[in-house]
C-alpha cells in the first residue's frame, strides 16, 4: 500500500525583497506567513514527504526571482519539491528543473495551450508534469457538464485561471480526465470556496475527481485541523492532502498530522528528519 502524503504548500509573493510567504482566505485577504526557505526547512526536519511552490504574483520579471528562491531552498531541503506560477513553456520549466525543482505545476498556461502538458511529461517525464486545477461549485444541472449531488444540492464544478480571477466555463471533472490521457503525472485540485476557509476539503468535488481518474490526485483547499486531512484521505481516493495555514501559524506540525493519521487507520511515511 502507497503511503499517504502530506504536502504543505508555499504561496510565495515576489514581490517584495526575499520574497515572503502568504496565506489567503478563498484566494483573497492575504497575509504574511514567513520566509520561504525558512519555512521549508522546518517542514523537511518535520517530515514531510513533499512541498509545493506557488508564485502567486507570476510574472516574466520575477521568474529569476523565484529561481533563487529554490536555489536556496534546495541547498538544504531534501524532499521533492514542486514548483508552480508563471510556467508557459518548456523553457520556463527547464529553469525551475535547473534551480532545483523536482516537478513544475502549470494552470492557466495547460488550460490556456493543453499540448504544454504532453509537452512537459515527454521531455521532463510524467512524474514531473503537475497540473493544478482550482475549481468553483455552480450549482444547478447545465447540459455537457458532470453534476454532483452534494448536501447543498447538485452542482458542477468550474475550472479558473489567473489565480481565480477568471473563470474558463470548463467542467473541472472533465478537464481532470484529459488531463490525464495528456500525461500529467499529478493533479493538485483546490476547492475554491474552501481556500482557506479551514472548514474543512471539499469531499465532493475530491471525491469526483479522484474517482475518475488513475494518476494520484492532491486534495487543496479547506483544511483546518487533522480531523479534516483524515475526512479527506479516508472517505476519498486523494493520494495526498495540501495544507498552509495550520502549518504555516504553529497550529500543528507535519509530525502531529501524520501521528493522528496513523491512529485513524491511514498509512503515512512517519519517520522526520533531524
Amino acid at each position: 500500500m502507497l503511503a499517504k502524503r502530506i504536502i504543505p504548500c508555499l504561496d510565495c509573493d515576489l514581490g517584495v525583497p526575499r520574497g515572503r510567504v502568504v496565506k489567503g482566505v478563498k484566494f483573497k485577504q492575504i497575509r504574511y506567513a514567513g520566509v520561504p526557505w525558512e519555512l521549508a526547512e522546518e517542514y523537511d526536519r518535520q517530515g514531510a514527504d513533499e512541498l509545493i511552490f506557488l508564485d502567486i504574483t507570476a510574472s516574466h520579471e520575477r521568474r529569476e526571482t523565484m529561481a533563487k528562491v529554490i536555489e536556496k531552498t534546495s541547498e538544504n531541503v531534501f524532499m521533492p519539491l514542486t514548483v508552480g506560477g508563471g510556467i508557459k513553456s518548456l523553457s520556463d520549466a527547464r529553469t525551475a528543473f535547473n534551480a532545483g525543482a523536482d516537478k513544475v505545476a502549470i494552470n492557466t498556461a495547460a488550460l490556456k495551450n493543453p499540448g504544454l502538458i504532453r509537452e512537459i511529461a515527454e521531455y521532463f517525464g510524467t512524474q514531473a508534469c503537475v497540473v493544478a486545477i482550482d475549481a468553483k461549485r455552480r450549482y444547478g444541472r447545465e447540459p455537457g457538464r458532470v453534476v454532483v449531488d452534494t448536501p447543498d444540492g447538485e452542482c458542477w464544478f468550474e475550472c479558473s485561471f489567473y489565480g481565480g480571477r477568471e473563470f474558463t466555463g470548463i467542467d473541472a471533472i472533465q478537464w481532470a480526465i484529459e488531463v490525464e490521457e495528456r500525461g500529467a503525472g499529478d493533479i493538485m485540485l483546490t476547492s475554491m470556496d474552501r481556500d482557506g476557509t479551514k472548514e474543512g476539503f471539499d469531499i465532493e468535488l475530491t471525491a469526483a475527481v479522484s474517482d475518475s481518474v488513475n494518476i494520484p490526485v492532491i486534495a487543496s483547499g479547506g483544511c483546518g485541523s487533522p480531523e479534516h486531512i483524515l475526512e479527506v484521505l479516508k472517505e476519498t481516493n486523494a493520494s495526498a492532502a495540501l495544507a498552509a495555514s495550520i502549518f504555516h501559524f504553529g497550529e500543528y506540525t507535519v509530525s502531529d498530522v501524520k501521528e493522528y493519521l496513523r491512529k485513524g487507520g491511514v498509512h503515512v511515511r512517519l519517520q522526520a528528519r533531524s
